[in-house]
């Protein structure tokens, strides 16, 4: 933080770093054909602008995420002192994040809206045997997976003798494969809260250790909260892993080690605050 644009080392940890960052922009590739593949499904008839967006909010989401790590990278290890003191730099990322956290914002709109949906779908009538729904242009959905449904796949599907529609006229399951649906979108809306307290501590040390504050009762608490909320991130990458998306819950994992690195930079300059305060203190001495 203290060269005029800090110079990349190329150490392990640097290393490490990039490597991350560039699987996590391949898994953002891949979220967005898993988008486009649910939305074929879900908005095969289509919507209102705010339907469309609420189907594609993961791709909206992975967007606002890959521009603040990046900011936050800026910010905490790439642009130094001096250019941080340019009010137009700053007031430009600082915008930037700004819009990032309002989309974010949608998001957690967006899969709150497909939790409360999912929670109140209404029952197939006449229907008591999956085959009964052929014809009518239907997925089955179980586990995120969704398969039309036809003549050849409506017995194996299910065996259950009532279903609901997880999307109106478009998606519907059976009682066990809905429960599994409310559960998968409880969790989708709680991981995007925990990730925003998580960006919430983040920029209060940023904003901080800019006052070159770097220690005291409200860090303390601060540093406390980051280590909950990371566990709790960590307990739900292992729980996607149990149902078997190991995408999702390698996906989790190299978020969680993408903001690693972050946290590291910010320990990084949080020596060099405390060093400079103790040279300073030395001088004072002297003098």
């Amino acid at each position: 933080m203290t060269e005029a644009v800090a110079t990349f080392k190329w150490d392990a940890r640097q290393v490490i770093k990039v490597t991350v960052y560039a699987l996590l922009l391949v898994n953002f590739g891949l979220y967005i054909l898993d988008d486009i593949e649910a939305a074929s499904h879900e908005m095969r008839n289509g919507g209102t602008f705010l339907e469309w967006m609420r189907a594609f909010a993961t791709t909206i989401d992975e967007s606002a995420w890959f521009l603040l790590l990046l900011l936050f990278e800026l910010e905490t290890y790439v642009l130094s002192d001096e250019v941080q003191q340019r009010p137009v730099v700053m007031r430009l990322v600082h915008g930037v994040r700004l819009v990032c956290y309002v989309v974010l914002a949608h998001s957690i709109y967006a899969f709150g809206i497909i939790y409360w949906d999912i929670s109140n779908a209404q029952a197939v009538e006449g229907a008591s045997h999956l085959c009964q729904l052929l014809g009518q242009d239907l997925s089955f959905v179980r586990n995120i997976e969704y398969t039309s449904i036809s003549a050849e796949n409506c017995n194996a599907l299910s065996t259950a003798g009532q279903f609901f529609y997880t999307e109106p006229g478009l998606v519907v399951s059976d009682a066990e494969g809905l429960a599994l649906e409310q559960r998968l979108a409880l969790v989708d809306l709680l991981e995007v809260v925990v990730w925003l307290l998580i960006l919430a501590t983040i920029e209060i040390m940023v904003r901080l250790q800019d006052r070159g504050i770097t220690r005291g009762r409200f860090v303390t608490v601060i540093e406390s909260s980051k280590l909950f909320l990371y566990t709790g991130l960590w307990a739900m990458a292992a729980w996607w892993a149990s149902l078997g998306h190991c995408y999702y819950a390698w996906d989790e994992t190299l978020w969680i080690v993408g903001f690693f690195a972050i946290e590291s930079n910010m320990n990084d300059w949080k020596h060099e605050i405390e060093a400079e305060a103790a040279q300073d203190g030395a001088a004072a001495q002297v003098a």
